[in-house]
Order: structure tokens, then sequence, then C-alpha cells
């Protein structure tokens, strides 16, 4: 049987198919649950992390140390049920919400320092902290001024019938950002009324930064850096000897990398001392036992992922049951019809099929030999009842003096005893060879020998029928056979040829190698009835007469003898031209 239609190939490459559909499934879905879970409560803890971050940063911008902010630790810790810790940064811890594992080793949610913000949780781009103000802090009454100037200049926007909002930085001081759309040299006119004005608290720091910043950068005599309020350095040449500027010079010298990294580095040196040093923040789970931050899956989405997955595995385990069913339902439907011994409709080129078709064969089988059975049955019968019926019928004359107690009934009774021991015999050697313990001693065996001592034995016979018996052997063949069975076949051939010849016909028995062959002159075998010949029990006339009756089993029992040699019997014949039958030996057998 082909390995794509095995029973055992399909199954293991369905089991297969389904062991990687749901480790497939199984894995992609969990994957996804759980990326999803994670994310979520990486987005938690980061919101966490970055609420407590955000909260210490503004703190530290605004003061000088961190001896207030234990009570913002505590509130914010109890808030979000985690432990925060804030140390220095050679770990020596500042302020802890709670107790809990060693923070040496472990690696910090983020550094506190609003001088060097963590651009990853503030998603911006400046590195300093706009509420660390430091020397730039303005006082009240500088506030009003600079409120003033912001009202004269959204008043002058309005005047044009445009507008403009007004807010205020970290450090007090107040600006205007115009509506969209307002021209640029209306903008510039406007501005001028605020842009230009510095407090002197203002004034000072900045003129201090520009110094330190120039230092910083090389700048030499020949170059002025001032600094704007919106810390924006401005260079500009200054001459000796007045005279001209070119044209290329109006702007000013370029603005360098170094020049905007030595005003950062700058405006740290000059906000530290306003400033909270530098912090390390540790946001941990308080009931984690390890020295390290962590967060943990929520009840919700841990049910998510359980969910899915056993979803998942239900989904497997349905599909398994259907595809079981599916590929049991033949088998059980071959055993209920194996227990019915019934022909069962399977198709299909696997075992299954191959089983229903040998179960439907068997069955066919049984049917042909329980109908063979009980046609046997009756023929047994019916050939035992004759003679058996005319002894008892001679038997019951004689006693009742109605035939003679002579020779002649003695002869009678003797023929149909003779006839019933030859049925007998005959049922004997079906039944052995259909029990399989039908056995030939094959020896080497004179063909010519066998063929003379047949045809001595039937000469008496054939005179009597008036039928003449003849002998064609060529050369002195010897075959291996065993010689009583061997002539057992002849003889049930020469006997039914002598039969179905007429008188004046003729019946040969010729031989030459392995080959024997009966042949007569008789009435034929009509063509239609050829493959029935060697059937037993059957019979072109149904009627049995003395003459040409048999019991119908010697054909059948020299086929099985011939084919216990090892050989073959076949038959030749046209209506009217008699008939041949051809015993052929296997040569191995010579």
């Amino acid at each position: 049987m082909p390995v794509r239609h095995s029973l055992v190939t399909r199954l293991l490459v369905t089991s297969v198919l389904i062991a990687i559909a749901a480790t497939v499934s199984t894995a992609w879905l969990a994957t996804r649950t759980a990326t999803r879970a994670i994310n979520q409560e990486q987005g938690r803890s980061l919101t966490d992390d970055k609420g407590v971050y955000d909260m210490l940063v503004a703190y530290a911008a605004t003061h000088p140390d961190w001896s207030g902010v234990a009570t913002l630790i505590n509130a914010r810790a109890a808030k979000l049920d985690r432990r925060i810790t804030l140390t220095t940064e050679d770990r020596q811890v500042i302020v802890e919400s709670a107790p809990g594992a060693s923070l040496r080793v472990a690696r910090p949610s983020a550094v506190v320092d609003p001088l060097n913000l963590d651009l990853g949780l503030t998603a911006g781009s400046a590195r300093i902290d706009s509420r660390a103000t430091g020397p730039y802090r303005l006082t009240s009454a500088e506030r009003a001024i600079l409120r003033k100037a912001a009202d004269d200049e959204v008043a002058c926007l309005r005047r044009a019938d445009l507008d403009g909002r007004i807010t205020e930085s970290p450090s007090g001081r107040s600006t205007v950002t115009p509506a969209p759309g307002t021209p640029s040299d209306l903008r510039t006119r406007c501005r001028g009324l605020t842009t230009d004005l510095v407090t002197a608290r203002e004034q000072k720091a900045l003129t201090s930064l520009a110094r330190a910043t120039a230092r910083c950068a090389g700048l030499d005599a020949s170059t002025q850096l001032k600094i704007g309020p919106d810390f924006t350095p401005v260079l500009s040449a200054v001459a000796v000897i007045p005279r001209p500027v070119p044209a290329e010079q109006v702007g000013g010298p370029p603005i360098t990398p170094r020049l905007r990294s030595c005003l950062e580095k700058s405006r740290r040196t000059q906000l530290q001392p306003y400033v909270a040093p530098p912090a390390l923040l540790f946001v941990t789970d308080p009931g984690q036992g390890v020295d390290r931050t962590t967060f943990t899956l929520s009840r919700e989405n841990t049910v998510r992922i359980i969910g899915v997955t056993g979803a998942v595995l239900l989904a497997t385990i349905a599909a398994t049951v259907l595809i079981g069913r599916r590929l049991v339902g033949p088998l059980r439907a071959l055993t209920e019809a194996a227990d019915r011994q019934a022909p069962v409709a399977v198709g299909g080129r696997d075992e299954i099929g191959y089983l229903a078709r040998a179960l439907n064969a068997s069955v066919e089988r049984r049917d042909r030999a329980e109908a063979q059975r009980r046609a046997m049955v009756g023929d047994v019968a019916h050939e035992l009842r004759t003679p058996l019926t005319n002894i008892r019928s001679w038997l019951e004359a004689a006693q009742d003096d109605l035939a003679p107690t002579d020779g002649q009934l003695l002869a009678l009774l003797h023929e149909e005893a003779t006839q019933l021991q030859h049925i007998i015999d005959d049922l004997g050697d079906l039944a052995a060879s259909d029990a399989g313990t039908l056995r030939v001693h094959a020896a080497p065996t004179a063909v010519r020998d066998l063929v003379t001592q047949v045809v001595e034995s039937h000469r008496e016979g054939a005179r009597a029928a008036g039928v003449t018996l003849t002998i064609d052997v060529q050369g002195e063949p010897v075959v291996r056979a065993d010689a009583v069975r061997l002539r057992q076949v002849i003889g049930n051939l020469v006997s039914n040829g002598i039969r179905h010849t007429p008188p004046g016909g003729t019946v040969t028995v010729a031989a030459h190698g392995t080959t024997i062959a009966v042949r007569d002159t008789g009435a034929g075998i009509a063509p239609e009835h050829l493959s029935r010949v060697f059937d037993r029990f059957w019979r072109a006339d149904e009627s049995r007469s003395r003459t040409t009756g048999g019991s119908g089993l010697g054909l059948a029992i020299s086929r099985k003898l011939v084919e216990a040699h090892g050989g073959t019997i076949d038959v030749s014949s046209r209506l009217g031209q008699g008939a041949e039958f051809v015993v052929r030996l296997p040569p191995q057998n010579v």
C-alpha cells in the first residue's frame, strides 16, 4: 500500500498538523496577549515612574536640597502601592517610603537632575528644566512691570485686529505669543515693547552668564556675546576704529556648536547652587524580594493570558475530537458490519478501505460457500438417496418374496453398494482437499505403464458401451507424481468420456512429455457450460440416468488432484465433435 494512502501516515500527519497548529496558535496568541499585557504593564509602570520623576524634578528645580521631599514621596508611594527610594549617586539613602531589599546593585528607574533631564522620560529636547530659575526668578514688582509690557503688546496687536496669548514662564517673565497669521513686521513692531525690556535682576544674571560662556568658548575681545532673556546667544563684532560693517557681517558671526555647549554648561554652573543635587530614583514592588526594579502583571492581564491559552487548548481538543471521530467513523462502521457479517459501504484506499474490501469479499465468499454448502448437501442427499433407495427397494422386494434372492439380485445390490462407496470416497477426497489435508506422494512414474493400466481397467466397461479405447503415448515419458492419484485422475477422465460417447465412438488417451490428454468423440459440451464442468455435482443434463449419469464429483476431484501436483487441467469441446481434457504437470516435477 502506498505510504501516502496509509492510515498510519494520515494519523501521523494529522497529529503533527494539529500539534503544529496548536503550538503556533498558542504561541502567537499568547505572545500577542502577553506582549499587549506587558506593554500595558510597562506603560503603567513607565507612567508611574514618569509621574514620580516629574514630581521630584519639579521639587529639585525649586529647592536647593532634598530635606522636605519625604512627605511627597510617602504620599505618592501610598497612592501607587510602590516602594519609592531616593539615594545619592553613591547609593546613600536620602528618602525611602518603606524598608525593603538592598538596592546597592539595582538599576535605578531614573536619575533625578533638573540640570540634566532624562529625555526618554520628558520626551522633550531641553536638558535643563525650565523650572530651575535660580537668579532669574523675578520679584513681584518686576513681574508686574513685565506683565504691563505684555498687555501693551497684546493691545498693539488688537489695534490691528489681531490677537495674542500671554504666558508666564517659571521665572515670572510674561511673554506674548501672536495669533497665527500675524505679519512679521507687525509682530516685530509690537514686540519691541517687551523684547528689549530686561529687569535689573535678569540683566545681572545674563551678563554673568555671557562672561562665563565667552571664557568657555574662548571668544576674543573683538567679539561681543549677548544672551537674551530666552537664553538665545547673539554674537556681534566690536570695532576698535569706527568703520562700516561689511555686508556679509550684518548678521554677526555664526553660533557654533561649541558655543551652544558652553552656554549650556555655564547655565548648569550658574543654577547649581539653586537646585537639589542629583539623586537616584528607584520605583520597585514593595513585595519584591530581589534587589532590582520590576513590575508584575495585573490580575486582568493574567486572566486574559490564561483565557487565551485555554481557548486555544479547547479549540485544539475540539479539532482533535472531530478529526478523530471522522477517522474512527469508518472503523466503527466496519466493526458493526463485521458483527452483523454484512457488507459495509466504506471507500478509500487506506487500511480501512482495504479492510472493508476484505470484509466484503469475505462476506461474499461466505455467502457463496453457504450457498454451495446447501447445494452440496442437497446433491449429496440426492446422490446417496438413489442407491440407498434402490438397495432398500430390492431388499424389501426380496423380503416379501417379490424378487428371487438369486445371483442377479446380489449383483444388482453389489453394483448399487459400489456406486454408494464411490460417492462416499469422492466426498472424502473433496473434504480432504477443502481442509488442506489432501496429500500426494510424488515419485518417478512411467506414464505409458500408468495409461495402460487405466485403459485395461476400463476396457470391459467400454466394450459394454460399444466404445473403443485407444492409447497414443509418444516415447517413454516419466513424470514425478503420485501414481495412485494420477491413475485416479486419468480414470475419472476416461470414465467420463465413456459415459458421454455413443456406441461406435472412440476414447483416446494420449501422452507426451508432461502432458496427458483424454479425447472422446461424444456429443461434446456447449460453450456456455465449459466454465462449469469442474464444479461439484454439476451436469449438463440435470436428470441422472444409469447410462450417462454420474455423481458429478469426478471432474471436480480430478482438478483438485492435479492442482495438488502443481499442475493444471483444461477442457476444450465443440457440440457434436467430442471433448478433450488436457492435464499438464509442471516441468520441475519431471
